[in-house]
């Protein structure tokens, strides 16, 4: 049995979201969340949230209501990257250069441990 839940338009770079999500990717859900709770990386917030609405989602199931949250990991956590907002700053004689804001896509499977 398994959930999932997604987060778009995140504004936070793929490559920084990609290294704390290989720190949780594979682990229990309880692990996870406290791992991201108390890391002070800025995106451990976003994919905390992630993690918890898929947590939800899959209690929410008709089935998943006797599933215990010990008995969940992370199946899959990809990122993905969004649009790029792309705006311009003064540069050294009268140019401008593009600054390039990125946006991710984080989405989060959540499954039941197999015995």
């Amino acid at each position: 049995m398994e959930a999932k839940a997604m987060a778009k338009w995140i504004r936070i770079s793929p490559y920084k979201v990609r290294r704390v999500a290989n720190m949780v990717r594979g682990l229990g859900v309880d692990d996870a969340l406290n791992i991201l709770h108390f890391n002070g990386a800025g995106p451990s917030l976003p994919i905390e949230k992630v993690v918890r609405s898929a947590v939800a989602n899959l209690m929410n199931k008709e089935e998943g209501a006797k599933i215990s949250s010990q008995d969940l990991y992370i199946k899959e956590l990809k990122v993905d990257g969004g649009f790029v907002m792309k705006r311009f700053r003064a540069a050294s004689m009268g140019r401008g250069m593009r600054i390039r804001k990125r946006t991710s896509h984080i989405s989060v499977v959540v499954a039941q441990k197999q015995d």
